[in-house]
């Protein structure tokens, strides 16, 4: 598509986004599976102060879309940090941010789906682990490729049935769950080590991702200079203060015994303070949420591997089309393989750390990139939404990607770097063949030229 065909196409998107209905997609976007996990474990590092981790998450995250909301606005082209990272720094560190996140996305849906194995295993004993975790794992990953490989795409129904799932017994544990709670629980043990809040920050910040996501229409969005901040305030905090209800409402209720619910702290919860029931609603939305988010994530994600393979830096053979289905069957059957035996092989804690590397690393190239795309003037013909704070922000943003990465160790960035060398020899390979293509081309054309020449 040519610049001035996607301006054409930019301007014939309807604006019919405003503050309201921006505020209520990120909200929804952002707010998934994990949330009903992580509290065991921001309570393990920070116990009673676990609630300072996400405040500083709010913040740093805050930054970070602010950042992809200027992005937006200057680059009119599809690809979202693939787009924006590549019209900022040429092509190749384009591809190293499409890479990024095509990788998240693989290791994020296996966390969850790992994730779910625990709701489960929590609603039914012994149905999580061992075997019966296996074969679960392969009926949930079966039933979606074989939906995907009919070509039968996600219904909005299944996405309204996993949004009530997850926000109705969200907010009554975060409001509700309040009246239950025991003040000693809650008692301010002191500021925690800068380290332990790192470290506890970088976890939880997997409860905060897909908020760019929702920026992604930003095309249709009413006078985005002004809807697009006040979205992004208005749902991060909200969103800060649905978690910090749970977070208090779990850490209030259980006490110390929260770091012992890991499979499903919230029903834990919901069940000691409310009854049975509270405590089954709970499971039960937290086990159709991640199977949601399993749904989206099975139609979406495999289009990446098409895209990539389309491009030439994956196998031809993935970007084949099924002629009697219309979809990319053989890259559906690729990415069901990958993702399924990292599900299989993972924990949600485990897989959840390599996600967030993945994610941080594609957020601070993004985050950089705005400094690109504002020195290389890059805009469409109406003027870009420009962050509050100007210069500051994309600077602050990355710098606070950078702290928390620092927490990271070497064994756990190790599998993330491996990817990254191999994606650096596929462009290489690409770029090699490309030019012995056109090397091939040009002989051709001066060869049929000197022939015509004699004749």
């Amino acid at each position: 598509m040519t610049e001035r065909t996607a301006l054409e196409a930019e301007r014939g998107l309807r604006k019919s986004l405003g503050v309201r209905e921006l505020t209520a997609s990120i909200i929804t976007i952002t707010i998934g599976g994990g949330v009903f996990l992580l509290p065991a474990g921001v309570a393990k590092s920070l116990g009673a102060a676990a609630w300072v981790a996400y405040v500083v998450c709010a913040i740093v995250f805050g930054l970070i879309v602010l950042c992809f909301a200027e992005a937006g606005s200057r680059v009119s082209l599809s690809g979202g940090p693939y787009a924006y990272v590549g019209e900022a720094f040429g092509p190749f560190v384009g591809y190293l941010g499409g890479v990024l996140v095509l990788l998240f996305g693989v290791i994020a849906h296996a966390a969850v789906a790992a994730g779910f194995t625990q709701a489960i295993n929590a609603l039914v004993p012994g149905a999580g682990i061992g075997v019966a975790r296996v074969a679960l794992l392969l009926v949930v990953f079966g039933f979606f490729t074989f939906i995907n490989l009919r070509g039968v795409g996600q219904g909005a129904r299944v996405v309204e049935i996993g949004t009530v799932a997850k926000l109705i017994p969200l907010v009554f544990i975060g409001t509700v769950g309040l009246f239950a709670v025991q003040r000693v629980n809650l008692a301010w043990p002191g500021m925690p080590p800068i380290g332990d809040l790192a470290r506890a920050s970088m976890t939880l910040m997997f409860a905060f991702f897909g908020v760019e996501t929702a920026l992604v229409p930003s095309g249709e969005v009413r006078d985005s200079a002004r809807t697009v901040p006040r979205a992004i305030f208005f749902a991060i905090s909200a969103i800060t203060l649905l978690y910090l209800g749970v977070q208090e409402s779990a850490q209030g209720i259980l006490g110390a015994d929260l770091v012992n619910q890991v499979d499903a702290p919230l029903a834990a919860a919901a069940e000691r303070g409310f009854g049975r029931w509270a405590g089954l609603m709970l499971m039960a939305g937290a086990a159709i949420s991640m199977v949601a988010h399993t749904s989206g994530m099975m139609l979406a994600m495999p289009r990446s591997v098409f895209a990539l393979a389309r491009d030439g830096y994956l196998p031809a053979a993935l970007a084949q089309v099924n002629p009697k289905t219309h979809v990319p069957a053989n890259a559906i059957l690729v990415y069901a393989a990958a993702v399924t035996l990292l599900a299989v092989t993972g924990t949600f804690t485990s897989l959840l750390v390599l996600a967030n590397i993945s994610a941080l690393l594609m957020y601070l190239l993004c985050c950089l990139g705005v400094i690109g795309l504002r020195r290389r003037n890059v805009r469409l013909e109406q003027a870009p939404f420009t962050i509050p704070g100007g210069a500051l922000v994309p600077w602050l943003a990355a710098a606070a990607i950078v702290a928390l990465l620092s927490t990271v160790t070497l064994g756990e960035f190790r599998a993330i770097a491996i990817t990254l060398v191999v994606a650096v020899i596929l462009y290489a390979l690409r770029a090699r063949r490309a030019g012995g293509e056109d090397r091939a081309d040009r002989a051709d054309r001066a060869d049929r030229a000197d022939r015509a020449d004699r004749a």
